[in-house]
């Protein structure tokens, strides 16, 4: 959190609030009965009881304000806040509803980790329509030790929920995170656009979709094209890293290997399955595996976990000096990976 956005106590944000408003709806101007959360608290680790995260708003805009009939960059408009805080596991440049769902450009939205539960849908009920079955994939925080990380990347400080549980680590491969559904595929942008790396996976998935369940998601690496690394020895050009279900949660490891089973597919490569152990999960990077360069690892909790808990019980290491090529390669001439 930037140094400029103190945290308050829940006193101390109503109070400042209400003063920064004179005590009146920023909506219509009548007497403000609320301090009301722009972005919702729950999304915070810590509250979210920052001034810039209020509105002062009388019981009908409270309402249409949780609702998300009036928009969280209206209310910062109208209390005239220009900069803001934001949960530090959602992007600063992206949109996002009051309960942390992904606004798009055309206006349609994408759920989020709170979308699920049942007063949220209760709330929400008048914007339900301009949601897609869509979700994207969640930031991975670093783990500590992980020598990878940049200025926009964030590190799991915390990792009690690691090592309270089992847990695998698998490792991190280079490749484009993409999403299969019974109906449809994306990678981290959500909208699938043709591209010569694409059409391998596109055909892949138009084999095994109709195994995917209604409201389930199958999460992957799509390494059919070179990206930083260059592969000699895939043992698919898609590996399965999880699969959700229509609730929002991720299986468990056990669940995971079963369907991925059932759809006839590659999981990425496992380093260690086992009880927490730090000192071996530190050592298990090395400078090849399987004769190709390793990029890093993944570890996760081997019990289901739903998405909102994603930051907590998964985490990554990533190598020193990795070259992140985001959306880059795409603009090269495609040089495939090669698979056994």
């Amino acid at each position: 959190m930037k140094p400029e956005f103190k945290l308050l106590t829940r006193d101390q944000f109503r109070e400042g609030v209400f003063a920064r408003d004179s005590h009146l709806c920023v909506v219509c101007k009548e007497p403000a009965v609320d301090a009301h959360h722009i972005l919702e608290r729950r999304l915070w680790g810590n509250g979210g009881y920052f001034l810039d995260n209020g509105a002062s708003v009388c019981e009908t805009h409270h309402l249409e304000a949780e609702a998300t009939t009036i928009s969280c960059d209206k209310l910062r408009e109208l209390c005239g806040i220009t900069k803001f805080p934001i949960p530090e596991h959602l992007y600063q440049d992206q949109p996002y509803d009051k309960w942390g769902n992904l606004i798009l450009p055309n206006g349609l939205r994408l759920p989020g980790e709170l979308f699920q539960d049942e007063s949220v849908q209760k709330i929400l009920s008048p914007a339900l329509s301009l949601f897609t079955n869509r979700i994207k994939y969640p930031r991975t925080y670093h783990l500590p030790w992980s020598p990878g990380v940049t200025k926009d990347d964030r590190i799991l400080t915390d990792l009690s929920k690691l090592k309270a549980s089992e847990v695998v680590v698998t490792a991190k491969m280079d490749g484009e995170n993409t999403t299969f559904y019974p109906d449809y595929l994306h990678a981290r942008s959500i909208e699938y656009d043709p591209h010569p790396s694409r059409s391998w996976i596109k055909a892949l998935h138009s084999r095994v979709a109709h195994n995917i369940p209604e409201g389930w998601r199958v999460c992957g690496e799509n390494l059919y094209a070179k990206h930083s690394i260059k592969y000699e020895n895939l043992e698919s050009y898609f590996q399965v890293f999880s699969i959700w279900n229509n609730k929002n949660e991720c299986l468990s490891w056990k669940d995971t290997l079963e369907y991925i089973e059932l759809l006839e597919l590659k999981t990425v490569p496992v380093l260690y399955l086992g009880s927490w152990d730090q000192k071996i999960i530190e050592k298990l990077f090395q400078a090849e595996l399987n004769g190709d360069p390793m990029e890093g690892y993944v570890v996760r909790v081997t019990d289901s976990f739903h998405y909102r808990d994603f930051r907590t019980h998964c985490s990554k290491f990533v190598r020193e000096n990795h070259v992140q090529t985001h959306g880059h390669w795409m603009r090269s001439v495609v040089e495939p990976n090669k698979a056994k």
